[in-house]
Order: structure tokens, then sequence, then C-alpha cells
């Protein structure tokens, strides 16, 4: 059987919109001719690939497995096509980025700010999310996540130096409750934690002594995935938590919180843009690691 590729592709569009409508409107064609393309492909295959109903688009179990399989390729393909089409222009087009909540450095004001206002016509889509996805199979562009947990076949920039996580209280709960001399004595103390997301298990917090490293399971007081939310609680005197230096640097500056367990706290590979292992990088992309370099030049 010789492959529909356009039917192919309508589907991919309608599998990310998860609209007859929306797909239709981006390849500017009516709503009745992309569900008869898709309609056609499910008839040469034999098998349905979408429920329809009057509200809602949703994919079959074959629909999901074969969109699976053919959403990076298209993800190439609509990158190749961009930079073939950008080629001697301007860096253009919506930048989609999905970055991790702890990256403050690259989230922070400035940074950004200073990139837009560099190539206007660059449109950044970013979404902040600590879940682990593949962000090819997603259609983003890039991501930006510790490089300790990048997959091997990506190009990673670096964004920053070393990083270190750090236990941290303010001087108010210091002088309540004394502190820990190691990290095995915060069971014993008010511990303010974080997760990523409902029903998942409080982050565990990661030390090293001697060069071998460990982790200590608090049990928080209080749990959240708000690090700013954190933050506060501690300054406010709830408790020890935990996280990365740059997230606390300009409360300790204040004198509003102070770290502990320093000797414990070993530096490693900070954060990193990370995208796939393309030739044809668009301009957009480029851009945005020039960028990241010349900040660190």
């Amino acid at each position: 059987m010789q492959p529909d590729l356009n039917a192919v592709a309508v589907f991919a569009l309608v599998a990310e919109e998860r609209s007859f409508r929306a797909a239709a409107a981006r390849f500017g064609v009516t709503r009745s001719a992309v569900s008869q393309t898709v309609r056609r492909l499910e008839e040469s295959l034999g098998i349905a690939l979408l429920r329809r109903t009057t509200r809602s688009v949703s994919l079959t179990e074959a629909g999901e497995r074969l969109y699976d399989q053919i959403a990076p390729a298209v993800a190439e393909m609509r990158t190749a096509i961009e930079a073939t089409g950008n080629l001697g222009d301007r860096p253009r087009g919506q930048l989609r980025l999905a970055v991790s909540s702890i990256a403050e450095g690259f989230l922070s004001g400035p940074f950004l700010a200073r990139f837009a206002e560099s190539f206007p016509e660059i449109q950044i889509d970013i979404n902040v999310t600590d879940e682990a996805f593949d962000i090819v199979a997603e259609g983003y562009d890039a991501g930006v996540r510790l490089g300790e947990v990048i997959e091997q076949d990506m190009i990673a920039v670096s964004i920053a130096g070393d990083e270190r996580q750090l236990a941290v209280c303010s001087p108010g709960y210091r002088d309540r409750f004394g502190l820990p001399a190691h990290p095995r004595e915060l069971g014993a103390h008010r511990c303010i934690g974080w997760r990523p997301a409902p029903k998942t298990a409080p982050y565990r917090w990661e030390f090293a002594e001697a060069g071998k490293e460990f982790s200590v399971a608090v049990e928080p007081e209080i749990t959240t995935n708000d690090m700013a939310l954190m933050i506060k609680l501690a300054v406010a005197g709830a408790g020890i938590t935990f996280g990365m230096e740059e997230s606390f640097r300009s409360a300790i500056a204040r004198n509003e919180l102070i770290p502990i367990l320093e000797d414990y706290c070993p530096y490693f590979a900070g954060f990193y843009l990370y995208f796939p292992n393309r030739r044809n990088l668009a301009p957009k992309m480029r851009a945005l690691v020039e960028h990241i370099r010349h900040r660190e030049a």
C-alpha cells in the first residue's frame, strides 16, 4: 500500500490540535475537507484513528500509536521547511520552549526581555513545567533542564555555570529550634517540601559526604509545587526548605534566609538549553543559542 503522506500530515495536525476546525484553519481549507481526508486514511488502513463527537475529537488506541510514531518526523519536516524558507532572513516565528520552574537564570525577566527586544519578529511561548516528556513529540523547539536529566541524543548548550542545591531557613527559625548538624537530623525538624504534581511523593533532598551522594526522605509539614510559596514560608519561619541556590539568592542577600548544611551541598552541572540534533537549525533557534552564548562570553 502506497501511503498518502498528505493524509498523514492532515491526521497529525488534527491529532495535535484535537480539533478538525483548528486543523482546517491552519491548512486554510474547509473542515469538511480535513474530515474527509482523515476518513480516507482510516479506510485505507482499515481501522479508526479518531473518535468524533459533536464537541470533541480524541485519538483511538491505533491513532495514539500512529501519532506517537509520526510526530517526531512531522516536527523535523516542519523545522526543515521553516529553516529553508527563512534562509538569509531575520529570525522569526513562534519559539516554543518547555522550561523547568527552577531555571531561575533563564526565567529571569532581564534575560528574556533582552532577547525579545533583540528579535521582535519572534513570538516566545514558554511552558514552565517540571514534567518529563519528549519535547519533539509535543511540538516544542527546545527545553531547559538540568544537564544530568537531558537525553544523550540532544544538543545541549550551557546556560550558566555549575549549580547546587541548598537547605535554608530563617534566622528566626534557627533561634527558636536550632540547626541540624547533619542532613540525617532533618527528620527532627519542621520542613517545607516540594513535589512536581499531585499524587507524587515529595522530592527527596539530595546531599553528599566524602564524595558519596545520598538522599534524605524528609516528611514535610507543608508540601507544594510552588517554589515562590516555599520561599515565603521559609522566610516566615515555617521551617527548613531545600532547592536551587539561585532561587534563594535574593532572600539570602537580604538576610531573610540563611544557608545551612553547606558542607553537604556540592556543586553539579547546571541548566542547559537542549534541542534535537538537526542540520537545519531554524534561525529563531540559532538566535536563542547565540543570545545565551553572548551572555556567557
